[in-house]
């Protein structure tokens, strides 16, 4: 049934048994869990980059960029160890040479495996190609001893020409070598900016998991222990109060019904005396307004100081034959149906005669919504739910009628003590009802709906079943 919801026991709270909480628990955990795989796939992505990126920078020699500059270099030094044993036939020059030259041969064929992009590459080879052009042709230049020469001038044009082509084809490496190592920059500048990005969203996802942890400890353990705690602050205080009211209501209650008593007797004795007149018809009106005080003193005395509970386990069925042998003759007179839907294998632990004061007073007050005409429902069945702070295993007993509904300005009061929208009565039905369903550890609920009727639940703790099926032998 929608509509409004009430119960009272107060707030319900959130526990670690609470299924909501259980849920959210659970999806924490999970996210704890991706956030923690997460993280760790960051830091392995980042550690492999870096790796990369380190491993890209120290595999190449400090000197391998500038191999075109060094060729450039090394050409004039050959050319002039070259022209000076020209011009001075120095053996010593001519060693020089060849050493210089075997040097420059071991250092291309040395970077030749270090070369990376294709461009690089290319260049490399049309430079070693015109270096090795260049070493042929100066090697013819050399004196053999067989006594072919050359003027230093034809010699010098040549070197000229193999220079200029050694020195093209060196600066177009250089060339090559500058677009790579701008383009490993670039790539180490992206690499960088990576990881950046990967550390921000490692540290916004600690904060994200450190603050749903922070939220959900706050909400499912501060926060209850808190709640906790002002109801049970309110429930001492309210506990005093209402002992202070029992020791108030016994003193009242005794210094009230006796002088009831003296004048109930004398009013008796004074009736007897009275003709049949006006003034006996007003001894009948105090008599009944004297019965009046003595229920409302019995009523508050009991709503102040109710008596404890005798518990016994006892099948829902004994709980159904009683309620509907002391109520539906009452109703039938109200054209009113009473369903009593079985329940063979629920048992309950109360106190049978008060939880019957209690059920009577929730039919009465279902027949009284009703009027004339309808149906009053009572039934006993088991389910689990909140209960003193945590969810268990549960007896409801359940009133449901097809009244008018409870409307919202009457809802606010209900459990209200002296509050009463019928004529003549005390207004602690509901709040003796309460009273006694707290006694026995449950509490009293209910679902209304205007012009669809009202549900009463007395929810009970449920019995061992050990202890029902002694109950039962």
């Amino acid at each position: 049934m929608n509509g409004t919801n009430h119960a009272t026991s107060g707030q319900k709270r959130t526990t670690w048994s609470d299924a909501s909480f259980r849920w959210r628990l659970g999806l924490l955990a999970l996210g704890l869990g991706a956030g923690a795989l997460l993280i760790t796939w960051i830091k392995s992505s980042a550690w492999l980059q870096m790796g990369q990126l380190r491993q890209e920078f120290t595999t190449v020699p400090a000197d391998y960029f500038s191999l075109g500059d060094s060729v450039q270099l090394a050409i004039p030094r050959l050319n002039g160890d070259l022209l000076d044993y020209l011009l001075h036939r120095n053996v010593a020059r001519r060693e020089d040479f060849r050493n210089d030259s075997a040097y420059l041969n071991q250092v291309l064929a040395r970077r030749s495996r270090l070369v990376k992009t294709a461009t690089e590459r290319q260049a490399f080879e049309k430079m070693e190609q015109a270096c090795a052009h260049y070493l042929k042709a100066t090697e013819g230049l050399l004196d053999t001893g067989d006594g072919a020469t050359r003027s230093v001038g034809e010699a010098y044009q040549m070197l000229q020409q193999e220079t200029l082509q050694v020195q093209a084809t060196a600066r177009d490496l250089s060339r090559a070598h500058y677009e790579a190592f701008t383009t490993l920059l670039h790539e180490s500048d992206q690499t960088l900016l990576r990881l950046q990005n990967l550390l921000k969203l490692s540290v916004l996802l600690l904060w994200l998991l450190t603050l749903s942890l922070a939220v959900l400890g706050y909400r499912g353990m501060i926060a209850p222990l808190r709640t906790r705690l002002s109801e049970s602050d309110a429930l001492v205080q309210r506990q005093e109060k209402l002992a202070s009211l029992g020791m108030l209501a016994a003193g009242v209650a005794h210094e009230i019904r006796n002088p009831l008593t003296a004048i109930k007797f004398r009013l008796f004795s004074l009736h007897k005396s009275l003709p049949e007149t006006g003034h006996n018809e007003d001894a009948k009106v105090i008599n009944n307004e004297i019965n009046r005080l003595d229920r409302i003193v019995r009523d508050f005395l009991q709503f102040a100081r109710p008596s404890e509970p005798e518990l016994v386990c006892v099948p829902a069925e004994r709980i159904i034959r009683r309620v509907t042998e002391l109520m539906k003759p009452h109703l039938e007179k109200a054209g009113i149906t009473l369903e009593t839907p079985a329940a063979p294998d629920t048992w309950v632990t109360l106190d049978l005669q008060q939880i019957e004061q209690v059920l009577i007073n929730l039919i009465q007050n279902a027949a009284d919504s009703i009027g004339h005409g309808g149906t009053v429902t009572f039934r006993i069945y088991e389910d689990t739910s909140e209960l003193n702070g945590s969810a268990r295993p549960v007896a409801i007993l359940a009133v449901t009628d097809t009244g008018k509904g409870i409307p919202a300005e009457i809802e606010r009061r209900l459990f209200d003590p002296f509050f009463t929208t019928k004529e003549g009565g005390t207004g602690l039905g509901l709040s003796i009802a309460a009273r006694i369903v707290e006694k026995h550890g449950g509490l009293l609920r209910y679902r209304t709906k205007l012009n669809q009727g009202t549900t009463f639940e007395i929810v009970l703790p449920n019995p061992d079943p050990h202890e029902a099926q002694t109950a039962a032998d």
